[in-house]
């Protein structure tokens, strides 16, 4: 029998799922991504307190066993997380926390910021330094071309900005 079902002395079953999977690099984190963290931790300790507080029901022990995962999960991550104070960075180089313009090979201008693999979110230009293009990025120097490796192809990008807010 698996040891997600436990007994406890009560007669009820508990139900403890297996933790998610922590990344294998350094949890880089901007201080936002860090002041985020904390927040989702929180949350899903009320969130845990609120759900207790109900009647039993067989929904509410799977619900529990999700936020403790969860809780498991973000304590984790901020334990390992190493906070990087964008501002510390010398200007002119791409480092984590850098807000990067760069013109692509059709001339059209893309601006992408590397956060911490929490915040990361592609669709909206967060990229994650450890991702192909945070790797192509990082070191870049202001008026470099990098070549980004995508599953359809090298990009040449030409470095046009970079800011550290």
């Amino acid at each position: 029998m698996s040891k997600a079902f436990t007994k406890e002395e009560d007669g009820t079953e508990n139900v403890r799922l297996d933790d998610l999977p922590q990344s294998p690099h350094p949890n880089l984190v901007t201080p936002s991504g860090l002041s985020d963290l904390n927040t989702r931790l929180v949350d899903r300790r009320l969130h845990l307190v609120k759900l207790r507080e109900k009647p039993d029901e067989i929904d509410r022990k799977l619900a529990v066993a999700v936020i403790e995962r969860d809780i498991r999960f973000l304590e984790g991550r901020i334990s390992r997380a190493i906070p990087i104070d964008p501002e510390s960075h010398p200007n002119g180089i791409v480092a984590f926390g850098a807000e990067v313009d760069v013109l692509n090979e059709d001339d059209q201008q893309l601006t992408f910021k590397i956060v911490g693999e929490d915040e990361a979110d592609p669709a909206r230009g967060l990229i994650a330094p450890y991702s192909p293009l945070g790797v192509a990025l990082l070191g870049g120097e202001l008026g470099s071309s990098v070549e980004w490796h995508k599953p359809t192809g090298s990009v040449d990008l030409e470095i046009v900005a970079i800011r550290f807010q």
